[in-house]
């Protein structure tokens, strides 16, 4: 560590894959001797990490980027990510804009850093641009679980080529790519030494995990090898597509207790006719079989969904079909999006448009029907127990813990004396706001699943 060390900012925008590197970005500067900036500290360099997956992504993403500009006038700003790789003209016209770097070429954004900081942007930016090419492979991002947390991201897959009518994601994101099944054990290994109790495994398509592997690399195959290696930690998969969550997957959630019992699947329309103008490779009744298999299996289950509301050419029949589907399903909540027309996508083109007005009444119907859905879910499984984490301070005074369950539970509970980050057996009992309140069950010594207590610092 220098005297005095070089001190960044990293601005994260987006999805979880986002979040993932920009934890290395920030693990990479740390490690070379740089210094995170603190609370309104101008710093010599900031990582806006970019997202372009609706408009109003974009328009933040340029808004952070000035912001970025103004308050750091001596510093190097730098744009990252899906933006640069799909508009980078549009970024390279922000003045005082350092450099740009794309998807490709994301991880060398460190090492470029450290070589030259030469203060803010003039004329140009500098350019770390790559398309995309058949064969490209896994761009690796190590890191480390953050000490003191309990959770933290694999990413193990990247690239999406199912070229949905309404997505920019396959052009910003590339062909599929996947992280060798080794590879993914040394880095859990690494995670689990380092005490972390929950590793969620991320990607752009994550069910397509291995195929680009080839010699029978799939999704199931890497949970199984997980499995074996009998980690001190638990899983949790991030978005899985309907088409990509097979039996097995299920079948897994149902038998092993490190595997969280949690699926998060996009639905984005309940009407036939719009899934087909959408693109999507499933019909509504294969989503509804899939969402009543996994609740049948796993009763207390989370199962959550992706709605989009006000694509072309969806009418107040299509929906309302959409609005019934979703009510009569188990499902535990929902995210509700906006249709947001992205240019350069098919879906851009198609008309009949749906008026602003009518889009935000029915994404505020849905987001009721999703308040509904959230609370019912919530009342089923109180007065049932469940493995939970703790993962910060509620209150220390009042040692009231925040944590989340296995089935994704938010829960406030009271650590006893001695207690670590468990994970913990705990009873559900009341419901507080936006709070589960939770009784821990079991010797004050000894965490539910039997390891060593870990005290927080």
């Amino acid at each position: 560590m220098t005297d005095n060390p070089k001190i960044f900012k990293i601005i994260t925008l987006g999805c979880k894959v986002n979040q993932y590197e920009s934890a290395y970005f920030n693990e990479a500067l740390i490690r070379a001797g740089w210094r995170m900036a603190a609370r309104n500290e101008p710093a010599d360099a900031v990582i806006v990490n970019t997202c372009i997956v609706t408009q109003r992504a974009a328009h933040q993403s340029r808004q952070a980027i000035r912001k970025a500009i103004r308050e750091n006038p001596r510093g190097r700003v730098g744009a990252v990510g899906c933006y640069a790789q799909v508009f980078p003209e549009e970024l390279a016209a922000i003045e005082g804009l350092g450099f740009i770097a794309d998807n490709r070429m994301k991880a060398r954004v460190p090492d470029s850093l450290l070589r030259h900081v030469s203060g803010p942007g003039e004329g140009h930016p500098d350019f770390l641009l790559k398309p995309f090419e058949s064969g490209d492979r896994f761009d690796i991002m190590e890191i480390s679980c953050v000490p003191g947390r309990a959770r933290a991201y694999l990413k193990v897959q990247d690239g999406c080529e199912s070229f949905c009518t309404y997505c920019i994601v396959p052009f910003a994101r590339g062909p599929l790519r996947s992280l060798r099944p080794w590879k993914a054990i040394g880095l859990l290994a690494r995670m689990a030494e380092q005490g972390c109790q929950e590793v969620v495994l991320t990607g752009i398509n994550l069910g397509k995990y291995g195929l680009d592997l080839g010699n029978g690399n799939n999704l199931v195959s890497l949970l199984r090898r997980i499995g074996d290696e009998q980690f001190p930690l638990r899983i949790r998969l991030s978005s899985l597509e309907p088409n990509g969550i097979g039996r097995d997957v299920i079948d897994m959630a149902v038998s092993e207790p490190w595997l969280c019992p949690h699926f998060h699947v996009p639905l984005q329309s309940g009407d036939d006719r719009v899934l087909r103008r959408m693109g999507r490779r499933y019909t509504v009744r294969d989503f509804a079989s899939l969402v009543e298999v996994i609740h049948a299996r796993i009763p207390y289950g989370a199962i959550g969904a992706d709605v989009m509301v006000g694509f072309p050419g969806e009418d107040e029949a299509a929906h309302e079909n959409t609005c019934s589907l979703l009510k009569n399903l188990p499902v535990s909540y929902l995210h509700v999006f906006p249709f947001s027309p992205r240019p350069g996508t098919a879906a851009s083109r198609f008309r009949p448009r749906v008026c602003p007005e009518e889009i935000k009444d029915r994404a505020a119907r849905l987001r009721r029907l999703g308040e509904e859905k959230r609370l019912g879910f919530w009342q089923r499984c109180l007065h049932r127990e469940f493995n939970v984490l703790a993962e910060r301070w509620e209150s220390r005074e009042k040692a009231l813990m925040q944590g989340r369950s296995d089935n994704y539970l938010p829960v406030l509970f009271t650590v006893p004396s001695g207690w670590g980050k468990g994970p913990y057996k705990v009873r559900m009992e009341d419901i507080q706001g936006r709070k589960i309140l939770g009784r821990v069950l079991g010797d004050a010594n000894q965490p539910y699943i039997g390891q060593s207590p870990q005290v927080f610092l």
